[in-house]
């Protein structure tokens, strides 16, 4: 029974979901985005953003602490680097968690969980692409103004072919 669990057991044994958290949170931490399913994802804010709070504290005993549960050199130098520096004036609330839908293979609900602090209005969270480049499409299939075909290229006078034809 699970009387008074408050977090989310992900259908794992404690040490297999500690080893999954550690490994999505190195991945977030050196991607700043990644995708999974929405369980993982909510799991996975729970469990970073102390984590993350503790590095905007730069000292011997705050790095330990974070390497305790990241025990990565490279993600832990990332994080309390670049990472540390974004998040420094925010009181809390480092990652955002967008649903993007269903997978196909199971039908489980996905996410994308990312750092707020970078990538605000650059990329749209569906696609990774840069907003404002989607084509608009109409749905009577005219696809709006239609591109002409290429030409085949025509001769280009240039100053030397032009005194050739002189010639």
């Amino acid at each position: 029974m699970r009387h008074g669990k408050k977090f989310n057991h992900l259908g794992r044994k404690s040490a297999h979901r500690k080893a999954l958290l550690r490994n999505l949170s190195i991945a977030l931490i050196t991607h700043k985005r990644i995708k999974t399913t929405l369980a993982k994802a909510k799991a996975l804010r729970v469990h970073l953003e102390p984590i993350i709070t503790k590095s905007k504290a730069n000292n011997t005993h705050s790095r330990r602490v974070v390497f305790s549960y990241i025990q990565d050199k490279v993600a832990t130098a990332e994080l309390f680097g670049p990472i540390a520096e974004k998040v420094a004036n925010r009181p809390g609330g480092y990652l955002r968690v967008i649903k993007t839908g269903f997978r196909q293979g199971d039908s489980a609900e996905m996410a994308l969980i990312e750092f707020v602090d970078y990538n605000q209005a650059e990329y749209s969270p569906n696609d990774g692409t840069k907003t404002g480049t989607k084509k608009r499409r109409s749905r009577r299939g005219g696809g709006g103004q239609k591109a002409a075909a290429p030409a085949a290229p025509a001769a280009v006078a240039t100053p030397s072919a032009k005194a050739e034809e002189e010639e």
